[in-house]
């Protein structure tokens, strides 16, 4: 096995689960122990991750106790937190599991409702957790990324603490608590990553999704901040849209524009992409730099794909381990509104063109 595929295994492990253990990886990998040491104090070198006895923790993480959400708060034991989520399948898993994980270490049971993006589900399902003894509330509703009224209405009204997660207040000076992803600065990463490689033509697809608004605003302030060729496409797939047809069309667009990047959201469409450049005979990257934005399977592509990272995992674990200080009647919290940045993971799928001076001023 190469070091990178080691590595991406190390750092996939570190970002599902918010730690690793040596012995776990020499048992996945089917190596040496001494193989992941010398991996791990590689990857710790490069600011990816921190060693710690017998394993190692995100960035920084060591510090505050072992890992987000590590250290558990006091005095909530045996009392329950409901957590609204819109998906159960795609990108909230890793949130729900941050969320458990800081829950479990402090003896709080986790109660979970999941909307499937159904809009029209989220009032009824937070009454249920609100009437079913939920001590505090999780909130991640399944329009975003501005909290809809009535479901602030019905928060207020219930009396209970909340936290809002991946969502925000639509009041710009409000005491409404959340934890949420930069996903503007996510897009905007990537744009001034490839910009840096010496691409000036960086095009975008996006998914109907609450993060796809951000993403394309973060991608435009890239494009006009780095000098970018604004011919270069910006499409978002229409409600109903054969996404087949939606990929061949941004292909071709892409071609005709000269484009030689493009950053798509989500993963799934960006493996589908990769597929259907080879079908056009497109090659990645040596023709087309592709760089993914969610990165749930942005490694198992063809071409394993680089990626924007969202810190999901840490998200979910901010938001409970908040909840749980709020609940446990900590005196002269403050309010907490807390953005934390994605992360730029790059594999195989990116490069600079061919004959290209790197761009000055960017990384």
């Amino acid at each position: 096995m190469l070091a990178r595929q080691r590595h991406d295994y190390v750092l996939e492990q570190l970002r599902v689960h918010g730690a690793v253990r040596l012995a776990d990886v020499v048992s996945g990998l089917g190596v040496s122990e001494g193989t992941v040491r010398r991996d791990l104090e590689l990857l710790e070198r490069q600011g990816r991750l921190t060693r710690v006895r017998g394993g190692a923790v995100p960035p920084g993480a060591a510090a505050a106790g072992g890992g987000w959400g590590a250290l558990p708060v006091a005095g909530v034991e045996g009392m329950a937190i409901g957590m609204l989520a819109p998906s159960a399948t795609y990108y909230f898993p890793e949130v729900i599991r941050g969320a458990q994980s800081a829950a479990g270490r402090s003896g709080v049971r986790l109660v979970l409702s999941v909307t499937d993006y159904d809009a029209d589900r989220d009032l009824g399902q937070l009454r249920d957790l609100v009437s079913s003894g939920s001590d505090g509330l999780l909130v991640a509703t399944s329009s975003g990324p501005v909290l809809p009224e009535p479901v602030r209405e019905l928060l207020d009204a219930s009396g209970l603490p909340y936290v809002l997660v991946e969502r925000r207040s639509a009041e710009a000076f409000d005491h409404a608590e959340c934890v949420l992803s930069d996903h503007r600065q996510g897009a905007y990463q990537a744009v001034e990553y490839l910009a840096g490689l010496g691409h000036r033509g960086v095009a975008l697809l996006t998914a109907r999704t609450p993060t796809a608004p951000a993403v394309t605003e973060g991608h435009a302030e890239a494009v006009r901040r780095f000098g970018l060729d604004t011919a270069a496409p910006v499409l978002a797939f229409e409600p109903g849209a054969d996404r087949l047809e939606s990929v061949d069309a941004f292909i071709h667009a892409c071609r005709a524009s000269g484009a030689g990047a493009a950053l798509v959201h989500s993963d799934q469409e960006a493996v589908l992409m990769v597929q259907r450049l080879r079908g056009h005979g497109v090659r990645v990257p040596e023709e087309l730099s592709v760089i993914a934005y969610d990165d749930e399977v942005a490694a198992f592509a063809e071409v394993p794909l680089t990626a924007v990272a969202p810190a999901k995992f840490e998200v979910g674990a901010t938001a409970a381990t908040a909840l749980l200080e709020r609940l446990s009647g900590v005196p002269g919290l403050p309010v907490r509104q807390t953005v934390l940045h994605p992360r730029l993971v790059v594999r195989d799928s990116s490069t600079a063109p061919a004959g290209a001076p790197q761009a000055a001023g960017t990384r």
